[in-house]
């Protein structure tokens, strides 16, 4: 969006009101029971809502940008202010659909409005708007960040623990002088959707959510149920999930699918023998002694020595198993640890740790997990739950204790208890998942009557020609009963990194 060329065109909020009538078929709100019990009304919410509009060169197609203010304290209704960043991409289509889209970030802490350029040609635009907002806490003037969990002038910090004590105890002594981190919970942010929902002017809403997100989706369709017309959801986050007691077993149940498939991979299991030996050999080695490790840094390819230990390598290894391109790296990394060439992994290690702890908020992930999650778990059943895992309880107790001192928000008591909604839901899970396995698709499934699951060849959220069309259809037509997705038969997983075969000369 840097293009010279843009023309910018600031409009009050109230002409952008009806502007959206012309551009986007927007309508005026009927009013749910939620609605009407809120304590703001309509204009007061638009007067709180500033956007300007932008204009594409490239498509000659509109983009709103601004934001929208709420009280940080909602209960109070009064005092201060936060804005969350706000960008609708309106449609191109001249008839368009009156229901945007609203996509919902995991985490927590993602900040969804850093997708812009994903959704940019996105072919929900061809019909409907899509409303990308910074939930408090992950972006606008309110972001919670927690630097010290990872800097680029200390490569060694993205592997050590991203819940470095010391790191989040420095954190909320800066945060607190600035934010009331009683006041940043999922039930929070959700009524601010809303609330913007209500001043832009729509009247129902489909949601798209990944990851936690779909959480906060839950909670939005419990709280606002009249609001939403269907949600489609990637990587699904049940009440019943606890962060992150079950990252360790998910981990593991990952890897061990990951090891049998290279195991009846002809050019895997020809390539990389013996593999998940050779990876308790390498757990075994750095348990024992941790190697010095040289890399290049990821932005000025200066060459920087490291220490990679046990617990680095598997918080590593589990990061990469999120994403089917790292995910497919996976045998040739561990083949070349054992060989005593630890600097792939290593490499790969910082990089996809960095992207992490780059884009995530972690003082909200904090705020939000240490009330909504971890005040759950009893330490009592951690060992049955991590078993054998190769992340062992590590993550668990380090979460654990950041939660004993960081602030905590408000929940009702039954926060836990499933969430039951009659709105259509199309749900998705990739198959080799290393954080949120299909079982939760399946447990969250059993308590939405309206829905359906389906489980696809793939790593942490899926994607696709295939995936989007069933999407596509399902956001045409809101039905689990009509959708045609037989192209699902054939999805495949990505051929693992092989070495190439030598040239022979002629």
């Amino acid at each position: 969006m840097g293009d010279k060329r843009m023309r910018f065109k600031y409009v009050p909020v109230l002409a952008l009101f009806f502007l959206c009538l012309l551009i986007t078929g927007c309508r005026r709100e009927s009013g749910s029971s939620s609605d009407r019990n809120s304590p703001e009304n309509i204009e007061t919410l638009k007067r709180r809502l500033s956007l300007r509009i932008e204009t594409e060169p490239r498509t000659n197609g509109t983009i709103s940008r601004g934001t929208f203010s709420v009280f940080e304290n909602r209960k109070a209704g009064k005092g201060r202010m936060i804005r969350l960043s706000v960008i609708i991409l309106h449609t191109v289509h001249p008839q368009p659909e009156a229901d945007p889209v609203f996509v919902i970030a995991g985490g927590p802490g993602y900040d969804v409005t850093d997708r812009e350029n994903t959704y940019m040609d996105s072919w929900i635009r061809d019909k409907r708007d899509i409303v990308l907002v910074s939930l408090r806490g992950s972006g606008g003037n309110n972001r919670l960040d927690c630097r010290g969990a990872g800097r680029d002038d200390d490569l060694q910090s993205y592997l050590n623990s991203m819940f470095n004590e010391d790191a989040f105890r420095a954190g909320l002594e800066e945060l607190r002088h600035k934010y009331d981190l009683s006041q940043y919970s999922t039930f929070h942010a959700v009524d601010d959707l809303n609330e913007l929902r209500r001043a832009i002017g729509y009247s129902r809403i489909n949601i798209f959510a990944d990851s936690w997100g779909t959480r906060t989706a839950l909670v939005y369709m419990k709280r606002h149920t009249e609001s939403v017309r269907c949600a489609v959801f990637d990587a699904i986050v049940p009440t019943a999930f606890r962060n992150p007691l079950y990252h360790s077993p998910s981990a593991q149940s990952a890897l061990d699918l990951l090891f049998a498939e290279c195991a009846n991979d002809p050019a895997c299991s020809a390539a990389y023998p013996y593999l998940e030996d050779k990876f308790q050999s390498v757990l075994m080695r750095l348990e024992e002694s941790p190697v010095d490790v040289t890399i290049s840094h990821p932005v000025t390819q200066k060459r920087v020595q490291v220490r990679l230990n046990r617990d680095a390598f598997a918080e590593a290894l589990r990061t990469m198993l999120y994403y089917l391109p790292s995910n497919r790296q996976v045998p040739y990394l561990i083949h070349r640890a054992f060989e005593g060439d630890f600097e792939p992994f290593a490499q790969m290690g910082v990089e996809s740790n960095r992207r992490v702890r780059m884009t995530l908020a972690l003082g909200l992930l904090a705020s939000v997990t240490c009330t909504e999650d971890v005040t759950r778990i009893d330490r009592g059943e951690i060992p049955s739950v991590t078993g054998n895992s190769f992340l062992k309880d590590t993550r668990i107790m380090e979460q654990i204790a950041i939660c004993d001192f960081w602030p905590r928000t408000d929940v009702p008591d039954d926060y836990g208890n499933p969430i039951s909604v009659d709105i259509p839901i199309l749900m998705f899970s990739g198959s080799q998942d290393p954080v949120i396995p299909p079982h939760w698709g399946e447990e969250a499934a059993r308590d939405l009557p309206n829905s359906l699951h389906l489980i696809i060849p793939g790593a942490h959220r899926v994607a696709g020609l295939c995936v989007d069309s069933i999407r596509q259809q399902f956001l045409d037509n809101p039905s689990i009963h009509d959708l045609d997705i037989s192209c699902t038969e054939a999805i495949h997983m990505a051929p693992f990194r092989t070495p190439r075969p030598e040239r022979r000369p002629k």
